[in-house]
């Protein structure tokens, strides 16, 4: 049997780095943290006591280019101290259920049979990212 302590990272692939930079640094928020030099390209992100990847795909990365935001679909999940806000700075971002560009459309979930809000939205690779709260406030 595993002694499992914890989750450590979540990793994704990403095509093109300074732009996935953007969407997680600026769009999100997210503090870059160092990363060991590697052979290949990346940024490493702190989220709380956990961290996130960025994997620049080579030929043998799964991407989700083209598909559209599906909370069924592989996904990582970030918890935010406010779903409000966080619905509000992501439309400040664009991000909406009616959005006219596909990569924008978000899926809000304010009362959802999760017990918690969620809403969902994809990265510049058609990621999808999960944002929920404790509570709806």
């Amino acid at each position: 049997m595993l002694a499992i302590d914890k989750l450590h990272h979540v990793s994704v692939p990403v095509s093109d780095l300074e732009r996935a930079k953007r969407f997680y640094g600026e769009v999100l928020g997210l503090s870059e943290m160092a990363r060991p030099l590697f052979p290949f390209q990346g940024a490493w992100y702190q989220i709380g006591d956990r961290q996130l990847h960025l994997i620049v795909a080579d030929s043998k990365a799964t991407l989700r280019a083209g598909k559209p935001v599906d909370s069924h679909d592989v996904h990582f999940a970030i918890r935010v101290r406010s779903f409000k806000q966080a619905a509000e700075h992501m439309r400040g971002k664009g991000y909406a259920p009616d959005a006219s560009d596909p990569m924008l459309v978000s899926r809000e979930n304010p009362t959802g049979s999760a017990g918690f809000p969620q809403l969902y939205v994809l990265d510049p690779d058609g990621n999808v990212v999960e944002i929920n709260a404790e509570v709806l406030d």
